[in-house]
C-alpha cells in the first residue's frame, strides 16, 4: 500500500502524513513500524496523547477482558461501573493526595471540546464574556476554543470573527525583566483601559504549540493572586503538559497554585482512547442538568484504560520521580548540543516537556525533524514559526532508546545547521 489512497481521497487537511509520509502498520511502546517493517523511535506519542506508549502491556489486558464480557462502551453520561471505578481510581490516586477539591465534568471526547465546556461554564458562573488568554497559547480549533488559540495560521482557517477574548503578554513575553503580569494588573485597575472585567484567564503553564515555552512558579502565582484579587476564575489547560508530562500529574503543581477550572484530555484514557475531562471548583458547578451535552461524552473504554494507567503508574511517587530524572538526562543533552553552537540554540520546557528553539532560523525546526525522520525519529516541531524541536517521548520510555533518540536528533541539529 503506497499514499496515494490518502492523496486521492483524503482532504487536503491532513498534516501528519506530510511530515512523516509513510503508511504506518504497527506500534509498541516508543516504536512506531510502517507496513514495510521499519521501525522508528518515536518522540511524538501523538502530540502527548501517548504518555505511557503505544499498546501499554499494562493496560491491554483490562480493555480486551472489558471487551469480551460485553461491557458497555457508549453510556452518554450514565452511571456506569466503568465510570465508578475511574472517578474513584482519581479521587483516591489523584485529588486526594494533592489536597484537591474538584466536581468532574465528562465532556465530549476531545481536548477542544473540555476547552470549550471550561470556557462556557467561567461565562455562565461570572455573567460575563470576555477571556483573558495568552500570547503563543493553544486551546484548540473549535470556534470557542480557537478564539483563545494565538497562531495566526489557525486564526485566519476560523473564516469568522473570532470575539469575546483578550490576548495578554505569557511570561517572558517581552523579555527578561519585564512583569507582564504587572502590565495585566494595570490594565484591570484602570476602568479606561478598554479591557472589560474578563469571565476567567485560560493558560497553559507550559505552552506546547507556541513554543514548549514554560511560565516560571513566580508568575504563575502572581497570575492566581490576580485571578483571586479580581474573583477571575482561572482555567489552566493541560491538555498537552497534564498527566505527567510537566514531571508531575499536572503542570501547576511545581508552582502551588489551585486552579479553579483545569481541562485535560490526550493522555488522560492511557491507551490513545479519545477522553477529555474538566475539573471544576465546586462553587462554580452551575450547571443546570443537561445543559451542555455531548454525544461521546461517556467513552467507558476509555474510563478503563485510565484507571488501570491510574492504579499502574500513579499509586505512589515512583513514577513522577523517574519522568523527573529521565527530563533531566534529555535536558542535559539539549543542554550539551547547545552550548556546542552558542548563541544559535536555546533549551526550553520542564519534565519531559522540552524544546531545542533556533534563535535565528525560523526552518530550523523543520529541518531537523526531517533529518531526524530519515534516520528513523519521528519529532514534532512548534513555536510561531516552526523554529523549535519539541520533545515528548513516552514518560515510560527506556534509557538505552532514549539514548539513541537523542543521538539521532543531534546528528540531525548539525545537519539542520550546517545548512543556514
Amino acid at each position: 500500500m503506497d499514499l496515494s489512497i490518502f492523496d486521492e481521497w483524503e482532504s487536503e487537511v491532513r498534516g501528519y502524513v506530510r511530515s512523516f509520509p509513510v503508511v504506518f502498520d504497527t506500534a509498541h511502546g516508543s516504536f512506531l513500524v510502517d507496513q514495510d517493517g521499519t521501525e522508528y523511535i518515536d518522540f511524538f506519542s501523538g502530540a502527548s496523547a501517548l504518555n505511557y506508549g503505544h499498546n501499554n502491556p499494562n493496560f491491554k489486558p483490562a480493555l480486551i477482558d472489558y471487551l469480551e464480557k460485553g461491557g458497555i462502551i457508549h453510556g452518554l453520561d450514565m452511571a456506569t461501573t466503568a465510570k465508578a471505578e475511574f472517578i474513584g481510581a482519581f479521587t483516591e490516586l489523584v485529588l486526594k493526595p494533592r489536597g484537591l477539591r474538584y466536581k468532574l465534568q465528562f465532556t465530549g471526547p476531545t481536548g477542544a471540546n473540555a476547552t470549550e465546556a471550561a470556557m462556557k461554564l467561567a461565562r455562565l458562573a461570572t455573567g460575563r464574556t470576555n477571556v483573558v488568554a495568552f500570547t503563543h497559547g493553544y486551546h484548540g480549533l473549535s470556534l470557542g476554543s480557537l478564539a483563545a488559540t494565538a497562531a495566526q495560521h489557525y486564526r485566519h482557517a476560523g473564516s469568522v470573527p473570532l470575539t469575546n477574548v483578550t490576548f495578554a503578554p505569557y511570561d517572558g513575553y517581552y523579555g527578561a525583566g519585564i512583569d507582564t503580569l504587572a502590565l495585566l494588573a494595570k490594565q484591570l485597575d484602570d476602568p479606561s483601559s478598554g479591557l472589560d472585567l474578563p469571565a476567567a484567564f485560560i493558560v497553559e503553564c507550559i505552552q506546547g504549540e507556541g513554543g514548549v515555552n514554560a511560565a516560571s512558579g513566580e508568575w504563575l502565582r502572581g497570575l492566581a493572586d490576580l485571578a483571586r484579587r479580581y474573583s477571575i476564575p482561572l482555567i489552566v489547560d493541560d491538555i498537552q503538559a497534564g498527566v505527567g508530562r510537566s514531571g508531575d500529574f499536572f503542570s501547576f503543581e511545581d508552582s502551588g497554585i489551585t486552579p479553579d477550572l483545569v481541562v485535560l484530555s490526550k493522555s488522560l484514557s492511557g491507551y490513545g482512547l479519545p477522553m477529555s475531562l474538566v475539573l471544576i471548583n465546586p462553587d462554580l458547578d452551575v450547571w443546570s442538568p443537561g445543559a451542555h451535552t455531548g454525544t461521546f461524552r461517556g467513552n467507558n473504554l476509555a474510563f478503563v484504560g485510565a484507571t488501570a494507567a491510574l492504579k499502574t503508574y500513579w499509586a505512589d511517587g515512583a513514577f513522577p520521580a523517574e519522568i523527573k530524572r529521565k527530563g533531566e538526562l534529555v535536558r542535559s543533552r539539549l543542554a550539551a548540543i547547545a552550548e556546542q553552537h552558542p548563541g544559535e540554540l536555546d533549551v526550553r520546557g520542564r519534565g519531559m516537556f522540552l524544546g531545542l528553539a533556533s534563535l535565528g532560523d525560523p526552518s530550523f525546526g523543520a529541518k531537523v525533524s526531517q533529518e531526524a525522520f530519515h534516520h528513523g525519529v519521528i519529532i514534532e516541531t512548534a513555536g510561531a514559526r516552526d523554529e523549535v524541536v519539541k520533545f515528548l517521548p513516552a514518560l515510560t520510555i527506556d534509557d538505552e532508546t532514549l539514548l539513541r533518540g537523542l543521538d539521532i536528533v543531534e546528528a540531525a541539529v548539525a545537519a539542520a545547521l550546517a545548512t543556514v
